[in-house]
Protein backbone atom coordinates (compact mmCIF):
# COMPACT_ATOMS: atom_id res chain seq x y z
CA UNK A 1 0.00 0.00 0.00
CA UNK A 2 2.62 2.31 1.02
CA UNK A 3 4.73 1.88 -2.89
CA UNK A 4 0.95 2.72 -4.51
CA UNK A 5 1.22 5.80 -1.89
CA UNK A 6 4.97 6.69 -3.05
CA UNK A 7 3.88 5.90 -6.88
CA UNK A 8 1.38 8.44 -6.73
CA UNK A 9 3.27 11.07 -5.09
CA UNK A 10 6.12 10.41 -7.20
CA UNK A 11 3.69 11.43 -10.44
CA UNK A 12 1.96 14.52 -8.87
CA UNK A 13 6.01 15.45 -8.37
CA UNK A 14 6.59 15.35 -11.86
CA UNK A 15 3.37 16.78 -12.86
CA UNK A 16 4.34 19.62 -10.57
CA UNK A 17 7.45 20.05 -12.02
CA UNK A 18 6.97 19.81 -14.93
CA UNK A 19 4.82 22.99 -14.72
CA UNK A 20 7.01 24.94 -12.49
CA UNK A 21 10.30 24.77 -14.96
CA UNK A 22 8.95 27.02 -17.61
CA UNK A 23 9.05 29.41 -15.14
CA UNK A 24 12.36 29.38 -13.67
CA UNK A 25 14.44 32.70 -14.06
CA UNK A 26 17.25 31.48 -14.26
CA UNK A 27 18.74 32.28 -17.82
CA UNK A 28 20.73 28.91 -18.24
CA UNK A 29 17.25 27.16 -18.04
CA UNK A 30 16.02 27.23 -21.70
CA UNK A 31 14.79 25.12 -24.17
CA UNK A 32 12.42 21.73 -24.30
CA UNK A 33 13.00 20.44 -20.66
CA UNK A 34 10.49 17.44 -20.27
CA UNK A 35 10.60 15.33 -16.93
CA UNK A 36 10.63 11.85 -17.79
CA UNK A 37 10.38 10.10 -14.04
CA UNK A 38 10.63 11.29 -10.29
CA UNK A 39 11.93 8.64 -7.51
CA UNK A 40 11.22 9.40 -4.03
CA UNK A 41 12.36 7.85 -1.30
CA UNK A 42 9.80 6.08 1.12
CA UNK A 43 10.64 8.50 3.85
CA UNK A 44 10.08 11.50 1.51
CA UNK A 45 13.03 13.42 2.67
CA UNK A 46 14.86 13.01 -0.99
CA UNK A 47 13.63 13.08 -4.78
CA UNK A 48 15.64 11.94 -7.68
CA UNK A 49 14.74 13.92 -10.82
CA UNK A 50 15.05 12.89 -14.01
CA UNK A 51 15.49 15.43 -17.01
CA UNK A 52 15.46 15.22 -20.41
CA UNK A 53 16.97 18.26 -22.47
CA UNK A 54 16.08 18.48 -26.59
CA UNK A 55 19.45 20.23 -26.99
CA UNK A 56 22.37 18.07 -25.59
CA UNK A 57 24.98 20.46 -25.84
CA UNK A 58 23.37 22.37 -23.10
CA UNK A 59 22.37 19.76 -21.04
CA UNK A 60 25.16 20.49 -18.14
CA UNK A 61 23.88 23.88 -18.13
CA UNK A 62 20.42 23.36 -17.57
CA UNK A 63 21.31 20.78 -14.78
CA UNK A 64 23.49 23.52 -13.11
CA UNK A 65 20.42 26.38 -13.76
CA UNK A 66 17.98 24.02 -11.95
CA UNK A 67 20.11 23.00 -9.02
CA UNK A 68 20.31 26.48 -8.59
CA UNK A 69 16.58 27.40 -8.55
CA UNK A 70 16.31 24.03 -6.80
CA UNK A 71 15.03 26.05 -3.57
CA UNK A 72 12.40 27.92 -5.34
CA UNK A 73 11.11 24.81 -7.13
CA UNK A 74 11.19 22.78 -3.63
CA UNK A 75 9.32 25.95 -2.35
CA UNK A 76 6.57 26.42 -4.89
CA UNK A 77 6.36 22.00 -4.69
CA UNK A 78 5.97 22.54 -1.00
CA UNK A 79 3.16 25.24 -1.25
CA UNK A 80 0.99 23.13 -4.12
CA UNK A 81 1.51 19.74 -2.47
CA UNK A 82 0.12 19.18 1.05
CA UNK A 83 2.76 17.01 2.45
CA UNK A 84 4.26 16.82 5.69
CA UNK A 85 7.86 17.40 4.28
CA UNK A 86 8.62 18.54 0.69
CA UNK A 87 11.41 16.46 -0.72
CA UNK A 88 14.94 17.80 -1.49
CA UNK A 89 15.55 17.58 -5.21
CA UNK A 90 18.20 16.09 -6.99
CA UNK A 91 18.39 16.69 -10.34
CA UNK A 92 19.69 14.28 -12.71
CA UNK A 93 20.11 13.63 -16.76
CA UNK A 94 17.93 11.41 -18.60
CA UNK A 95 18.98 10.05 -21.84
CA UNK A 96 16.59 6.67 -22.29
CA UNK A 97 14.79 9.05 -24.98
CA UNK A 98 18.14 8.83 -27.00
CA UNK A 99 18.99 5.00 -26.01
CA UNK A 100 15.03 4.53 -27.17
CA UNK A 101 16.29 6.10 -30.57
CA UNK A 102 18.99 4.32 -31.22
CA UNK A 103 17.50 0.80 -30.97
CA UNK A 104 14.68 2.37 -32.97
CA UNK A 105 17.50 3.28 -35.90
CA UNK A 106 18.97 0.16 -35.49
CA UNK A 107 15.59 -1.95 -35.65
CA UNK A 108 14.99 -0.04 -38.68
CA UNK A 109 18.37 -0.43 -40.25
CA UNK A 110 18.07 -3.95 -42.47
CA UNK A 111 22.06 -4.38 -41.97
CA UNK A 112 21.56 -5.11 -38.39
CA UNK A 113 18.47 -6.81 -37.83
CA UNK A 114 17.70 -9.74 -40.70
CA UNK A 115 13.72 -10.78 -41.22
CA UNK A 116 12.60 -13.43 -39.19
CA UNK A 117 11.05 -14.71 -42.07
CA UNK A 118 12.93 -14.50 -45.32
CA UNK A 119 10.03 -14.94 -47.61
CA UNK A 120 9.28 -11.51 -46.05
CA UNK A 121 12.29 -9.31 -46.83
CA UNK A 122 10.38 -8.07 -50.05
CA UNK A 123 7.57 -6.28 -47.92
CA UNK A 124 8.07 -2.48 -47.62
CA UNK A 125 6.45 -1.28 -44.44
CA UNK A 126 4.31 2.38 -45.48
CA UNK A 127 7.20 4.54 -43.23
CA UNK A 128 10.37 3.02 -45.37
CA UNK A 129 8.49 4.35 -48.35
CA UNK A 130 10.01 7.99 -48.06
Amino acid sequence: MASNRIGRINEEIQRELSALIPNVKDPRVTGMISVTAVETTPDLKYAKVFVSVLDKGDCQQVLKGLKSAGGWLRRELGRSLQLRHTPELTFVRDDSIDKGAQILQMLRDHNVVKPANPANADIVLEEDEE
